[in-house]
């Protein structure tokens, strides 16, 4: 139960985040993006946040993460997200004709910093709900 509630965190984490950056805060930016969509492609989203939801949980529930102390699952939320948004942030600069180098940047620390925040609460009251009761 506590994975399944974990990756239903994960994915209310992300999307709430994620698309109210792409599609409302910062949709100006977004549409810049010669390599966008015009039509995302929502199901392989929804399948990458399962996975990564389900890696996290069971990164999680199998480590010295999982103290019982919120401050746990933040840490690790954190770590995860510094390896995802190290990526969007950097490497698909690097790659792609991205018009505002400062703009992307900026836009998906910011953007993964509050991602990774709201998913290591939502992962530490996931686990901590699903174990409630058990000794």
């Amino acid at each position: 139960m506590k994975h399944i509630l974990s990756i239903i965190g994960y994915i209310i984490g992300t999307f709430a985040v994620q698309a109210t950056s792409h599609f409302a805060v910062f949709k100006a930016h977004y549409d810049a993006m010669p390599f966008t969509r015009p039509d995302p492609i929502f199901a392989f989203g929804i399948a990458i946040m399962i996975i990564q939801g389900a890696v996290l949980s069971f990164i999680y529930a199998n480590s010295q993460f999982n103290n019982g102390k919120m401050v746990g699952a933040l840490i690790l939320s954190w770590l995860i997200g510094a390896v995802l948004v190290s990526y969007e942030a950097l490497a698909e600069v690097a790659k792609y004709n991205i018009p505002d180098i400062a703009a992307w940047v900026g836009i998906e620390t910011l953007t993964g910093a509050i991602q990774f925040t709201l998913i290591g609460l939502l992962l530490y009251y996931a686990h901590r709900f699903a174990t409630r009761g058990q000794s």
